[in-house]
């Protein structure tokens, strides 16, 4: 959970970095959307790893095999719930695949427990038990919908994990994301609503004291000006008296 912190902070310093970007009127535009371009890259990558996806696949065979995890432990799950290990090795199940364009695919079936991403999905081991039954041949082919999250990311030793496995009419099958869709709904309307109040808050707080502090400074500003006046003034006059001893005869 501590990646998620560290994540959670450099996104909002980041993205409150954008905002008074924003606020400059004109000034430092390449560095503003660029600095929006990142936010927007990196909660974008953030979602789409862990929001919920769906795969049409056939089932060709599940495995487990045994793990040492090492710089690629970041995309892997915790060790299961109630487990006695560190975490560092262990036995992790497999669901072997192919798509309907015939290009395998692999995903990794490991309880998320009560860690991040929030799925509390506690069913792995029945989870292989209904893959294993849904295994099927290119002759008699079994379609199937995977519910997942995760990349697929062959250099980097990592897989998308399983949630959830329903057998469908075929690989055409349509499937509307509800969840990513109620999600991503509730995020836009918090979005929103941390922007209205951030532009409250600047018109009620921030855009007044600036007028304040700018109605000072000119205030300021002319009371120099009237002491700059006076001082012409009186340096006037005295020099305008000097001027007439030097200009008196001598008798």
């Amino acid at each position: 959970m501590q990646w998620l912190v560290w994540l959670v902070v450099a996104v909002a310093v980041v993205g409150l970095f954008g905002w008074l970007m924003m606020q400059r009127e004109g000034k430092l535009r390449f560095v503003k959307w660029g600095v929006l371009a990142m936010v927007a890259l990196l909660i974008g990558s953030v979602l789409h790893y862990n929001l919920p996806q769906h795969d049409i696949v056939r089932i060709v065979g599940t495995d487990s095999k045994r793990m040492d995890f090492g710089e690629n432990s970041f995309f892997w799950a915790g060790p299961d719930v109630g487990a006695g290990t560190d975490g560092l090795t262990r036995d992790v199940f497999f669901i072997q695949t192919v798509q309907p364009n015939g290009k395998p695919m692999v995903y990794r079936n490991e309880d998320t427990g009560w860690g991040w991403p929030p799925y509390f999905k506690l069913n792995s081991y029945n989870l292989q038990t209904t893959a294993t039954e849904l295994v099927s041949t290119k002759e008699a082919p079994k379609w199937v919908a995977v519910t997942h999250y995760g990349w697929r990311n062959e250099f980097f030793t990592i897989f998308p994990n399983a949630i959830s496995l329903r057998e469908v009419s075929g690989p055409d099958a349509t499937i509307i994301p509800w969840m990513s869709i109620i999600i991503l709904s509730l995020l836009a309307a918090l979005v929103v609503l941390i922007w209205r109040m951030l532009a409250q808050f600047r018109e009620r707080m921030i855009d007044p004291l600036v007028d304040e502090v700018g109605d000072t400074i000119d205030e300021i500003d002319a009371r120099a000006d009237q002491a700059r006046d006076r001082a012409r003034g009186v340096w006037g006059r005295f020099t305008a008296w000097l001027g007439t001893w030097g200009g008196k005869p001598r008798r």
